[in-house]
């Protein structure tokens, strides 16, 4: 008889909390800072810190938003990115409208951004597959 798999076991996406600390721990390593810096910055244990860095534990809200001030991040950032690691992972793309864009290109582009606003305006045409799309 074959055992049965419950859907976890068929899961290919990484746990949120491993995601998460991995993308801290990116950005503390990026700025060249220690652990203990950043947990002091943020108010907490080293060993909890290096505990949330490595996907063990499951930081609370707070604790996200204290190590995030501590590192220079938004919370916004943060989530940003890890939506951005899921999409890719499960192969879609992920197209960032809220980035900066220069004054001179926004106004050059009128038109252009006009035919894209109708563009994406339509409801009769059928999205494409595979593309995830994030506006503000």
């Amino acid at each position: 008889m074959t055992p049965h798999l419950t859907h976890l076991e068929h899961r290919t996406e990484p746990l949120l909390r491993r995601l998460v600390g991995s993308i801290l721990r990116e950005q503390r390593e990026r700025q060249r800072r220690t652990l203990r810096d950043v947990a002091e910055d943020a108010r907490v244990s080293v060993a909890y810190l290096s505990e949330v860095e490595r996907g063990r534990k499951e930081a609370s809200s707070e604790v996200l938003a204290a190590v995030c001030r501590a590192l220079g991040l938004r919370l916004v950032d943060l989530v940003g990115t890890a939506h951005a690691q899921l999409a890719l992972a499960d192969g879609r793309l992920v197209v960032d409208l809220t980035a900066p864009v220069a004054a001179d290109a926004v106004s050059s582009d009128r038109h252009e951004l006009a035919s894209v606003t109708t563009l994406t305006a339509r409801t009769d045409a059928p999205a494409p597959t595979g593309q995830v799309l994030l506006a503000a």
